[in-house]
């Protein structure tokens, strides 16, 4: 499945139609503590989106915040 010196792979065409995968999607791969990998599609992010709400998510960016949501 490895293939080149740019650290690319190839998907199994039977992996690429489970995950309805498309060109240009991208992959996240997440490493478990007992080794174990898994990979799956991620969802784009919609840029305009975050930054027409950036300026409203300022009232909850303190220290005061910080401290009571540090458990959740």
């Amino acid at each position: 499945m490895f293939s080149g010196s740019k650290g690319q792979i190839t998907v199994p065409v039977e992996v690429r139609r489970a995950m309805h995968l498309e060109f240009g999607d991208t992959l996240a791969w997440d490493i478990q503590a007992d080794g174990k990998i898994s990979v799956r599609r991620v969802e784009p992010v919609d840029i305009d989106y975050l930054s027409a709400i950036s300026g409203t998510l300022s009232e909850w960016n303190s220290a005061k915040d910080d401290e009571a949501y540090r458990d959740l």
